[in-house]
């Protein structure tokens, strides 16, 4: 068990899909390090549940990160609750609900807007605040799927029947990294950092489903653990970014993948 320390007492924290999986680990965390947090989720049941559950310290706020007008009233809600937000933890993304098969131009767009406009609406609300008092932190979640060529694991398969939908989530996750360092280099001067978690296969309800029987086990081998993470694994290099313990550190990718050694 993480020996908590009290880190980001006293800060205000957004977090996105914090009704389940990673994002709520990451809301419980917070809440257990001192911070108050809005747990933004489109799902208001599951958010709610959360929120509810962490008691004074916690929010619910509904809200499509993909939607612009949704977007402006979640910031105007967390800042009706709190009056201030001191760390932005973009971590919704299209996941669970992937369809691989999808090849068409209308897919590719719906998995950008969530994933890659969706972060970049959320930094558009949030980061004005932060940049007015001199301070915050911007945690972009991407993954390591944005650096691993699948074709390693085998190929697209059979031509006849292979889909570029397939790849739509590694795009995306590629591009976080390309808004983090746009971010951090606009930003940085007014003490806020922007930064990206690339985590490797984290197994959660939403992963369960998604990935086929066996690859699981595929990523657990190309780690040098030898392990898929938790996650609670997920948690304390998120508070890490989000405290003042780094202050210098911007602009940069920290993978937490168990030290992926798959060859290329």
């Amino acid at each position: 068990m993480t020996e908590l320390q009290g880190r980001l007492e006293g800060r205000v924290a957004v977090i996105t899909g914090g009704g389940g999986g990673i994002g709520e680990a990451y809301c419980r965390r917070f809440v257990e390090e001192g911070a108050r947090v809005a747990v933004v989720d489109i799902g208001r049941e599951q958010g709610l549940s959360v929120a509810e559950s962490l008691g004074d310290d916690a929010v619910f706020v509904q809200c499509d990160i993909a939607d612009e007008a949704s977007v402006d009233a979640c910031r105007d809600a967390v800042l009706d609750a709190f009056g201030t937000v001191d760390v932005l933890v973009n971590n919704a993304a299209i996941y669970g609900e992937l369809d691989l098969s999808d090849n068409s131009v209308e897919y590719l767009r719906h998995v950008y807007d969530v994933n890659v406009i969706g972060q970049w609406l959320m930094c558009r609300a949030f980061a004005p605040t932060m940049v007015r008092k001199g301070r915050g932190r911007i945690i972009n979640i991407g993954s390591i799927a944005g650096y691993l060529p699948l074709g390693a694991l085998g190929g697209p398969g059979d031509p006849e029947t292979w889909s570029l939908g397939s790849y739509s989530y590694q795009q995306t996750k590629f591009a976080v990294l390309g808004l983090t360092r746009q971010l951090a280099g606009e930003l940085g001067k007014y003490g806020v950092t922007a930064n990206t978690i690339a985590p490797g296969l984290v197994m959660t309800p939403a992963t369960e489903k998604q990935v086929p029987g066996g690859f699981d086990q595929i990523f657990a081998d190309m780690s040098a653990t030898k392990r898929n993470s938790q996650a609670e694994d997920m948690c304390g290099p998120v508070v890490f970014l989000a405290s003042d313990d780094s202050a210098m550190v911007n602009g940069q990718v920290l993978c937490v993948d168990g030290g992926n050694i798959m060859p290329t």
